[in-house]
C-alpha cells in the first residue's frame, strides 16, 4: 500500500521539483543559445576531426573557426622547429578548409604562415581568397612590432581580416610592451590577443617571466591599457592563460568584463576530447563567463555577440 504524504512532505517535495526542473530548464536554455569558438584546431596533440567535432558539439558551440599552423621549417622564426604545428602538432592550412567545406554550418577556417618565409603573402592570399576569414595564430619568434609582423598586417588589411597574435614573453612575438607601434600604423587591421603574456599582463604589477601568475590583480595594466586605448584590439578568452586570468582574481575579472565588454572574445583552445569536465578548459572557460559576467547582456557579448559582429557572421 502507497505511503500517503503529510501536507508538509507533499509541498517540500513539489517545490524540490519545481527548482530541480527549473534548473534542468535554465541548463538547457543555456545549451541552446549559440556560442562562437574563435580558436580551435585539427590534429591538436592527435586529435582526431571526428574527436574534434564532438568535442565542439558537447561543448555547445555552435560556430567554430579553425586556425591552422603554418608550414613546417627549420628557423628562428620558428625556434628551430619548435614552433612547428604550433608547437602542439596542429594541422595545417589544408586541414581546416577541408573540415569547413565538410562541416560547412559549424566551422569556418583561417589561415596562417610562418611571418618570415619566402612566399608567406601568396600562401596567405591563396586560403584568403578561399574564404579564410582570420590570419591566425600567430605564434613565432619575431618581434611583434618587427616587418614582418607587419608584412602579415599589409595582407590582412588588404583583404580587411584580423590577425591573432599568441604572446609569451621570449618565446613569441616578443617586446610585448612595443605592440603599441603595430597597432598604430594599422589602425584598420584588428588584432585579437592571445596566450600567456597578454593575459599575465592584466595586472599592472605582472612579472613578465610568470607565465601563469597567481592571486590579486591590479588593475590597469598593459593588456588593459592596450583594449582601452585602441579600436583595433581585441582579446581571445582560450587556453588555459585565459581561464587562469578571469578566475585568479573574480572581482576584478567581473570589472574588466565591464570596461571592455565589447572587446573579449570567447574562444577554447581546448586540445581535450570529451567537451565536458574538469579535463575540459573550453567548458570550464564557458561556465566561468555565465559565472562572473553581472548581465546576460555581457555574457552574450563574450560568448557570441562580439564574434558575431568582428567577423560579420
Amino acid at each position: 500500500m502507497p505511503a500517503i504524504l503529510s501536507r508538509r512532505q507533499f509541498l517540500g517535495s513539489t517545490t524540490a521539483a519545481i527548482a530541480t526542473g527549473s534548473l534542468l530548464h535554465d541548463v538547457v536554455a543555456a545549451e541552446k543559445e549559440p556560442i562562437i569558438d574563435i580558436h580551435q584546431h585539427t590534429h591538436y596533440h592527435g586529435r582526431t576531426d571526428e574527436k574534434m567535432l564532438n568535442h565542439q558539439r558537447a561543448m555547445g558551440v555552435t560556430t567554430t573557426i579553425l586556425l591552422p599552423a603554418g608550414r613546417p621549417v627549420t628557423r628562428p622564426s620558428t625556434r628551430e622547429g619548435k614552433a612547428n604545428g604550433l608547437a602542439a602538432k596542429t594541422g595545417g592550412n589544408d586541414t581546416v578548409m577541408a573540415m569547413a567545406k565538410k562541416y560547412p554550418k559549424e566551422f569556418i577556417f583561417g589561415v596562417n604562415e610562418v611571418p618570415d618565409l619566402p612566399g608567406m603573402k601568396k600562401e596567405l592570399e591563396k586560403y584568403l581568397k578561399a574564404g579564410a576569414v582570420i590570419i591566425a595564430e600567430q605564434k613565432f619568434k619575431v618581434a611583434c612590432d618587427s616587418k614582418y609582423v607587419w608584412a602579415v598586417a599589409e595582407v590582412a588589411q588588404e583583404f580587411n581580416v584580423p590577425v591573432l597574435m599568441h604572446f609569451q614573453h621570449n618565446s613569441y612575438n616578443l617586446n610585448f610592451e612595443r605592440f603599441h607601434r603595430t597597432l598604430e600604423k594599422f589602425p584598420k587591421v584588428n588584432f585579437i590577443g592571445h596566450a600567456q603574456t597578454w593575459w599575465g599582463n592584466i595586472d599592472k604589477k605582472h612579472d613578465q617571466k610568470v607565465m601563469y601568475p597567481q592571486g590579486k590583480v591590479t588593475a590597469g595594466g598593459l593588456t588593459d591599457q592596450y583594449l582601452k586605448n585602441y579600436k583595433n584590439m581585441y582579446g581571445d578568452l582560450s587556453a588555459g592563460s585565459g581561464l587562469n586570468s578571469l578566475i585568479r582574481d573574480e572581482e576584478h575579472t567581473k570589472g574588466f568584463f565591464e570596461r571592455h565588454q565589447n572587446k573579449l572574445l570567447y574562444g577554447s583552445d581546448c586540445a581535450d576530447s570529451i567537451g565536458r569536465g574538469n579535463g575540459c578548459q573550453g567548458s570550464r572557460t564557458i561556465a566561468a563567463v555565465r559565472r562572473i559576467a553581472s548581465s546576460k547582456k555581457i555574457e552574450r557579448k563574450l560568448l557570441f555577440e562580439n564574434s558575431k559582429k568582428l567577423f560579420r557572421l
